[in-house]
C-alpha cells in the first residue's frame, strides 16, 4: 500500500483507496507478528486463514477474487450466494 498525504492508502494491486490496513489485495501492517482476530494465533503471514475465519467468509472481491468476512475488507465486494 502506498500511503497518501491524508493518511489513507492506495492499494498497489487494485488502486482502491482505503483508510484501514485490512484491505486484502495486499495487506499492510507495521506490527508483527499479526494476531488473528478469529483464533488468536500469532503469525508472520498477513494472509493467515484459519478454520474459524473460513466459517465467517461471506464476501468475494469481484476485482481480485479474495474472500473476506466483512465487505469493508474488499475493494469490490459481492456477497457469496448461500452465506
Amino acid at each position: 500500500m502506498a500511503e497518501t498525504s491524508a493518511g489513507s492508502q492506495v492499494c498497489e494491486t487494485c488502486g482502491a483507496t482505503t483508510t484501514g490496513t485490512g484491505h486484502l489485495c495486499r495487506p499492510f501492517s507495521s506490527v508483527k507478528p499479526y494476531v488473528c482476530e478469529y483464533c488468536g494465533a500469532e503469525t508472520d503471514d498477513p494472509r493467515h486463514m484459519c478454520y474459524e475465519q473460513v466459517e465467517h467468509l461471506k464476501f468475494q472481491c469481484t476485482h481480485c477474487g479474495r474472500l473476506a468476512a466483512k465487505s469493508a475488507a474488499l475493494c469490490h465486494p459481492k456477497r457469496i450466494q448461500g452465506s
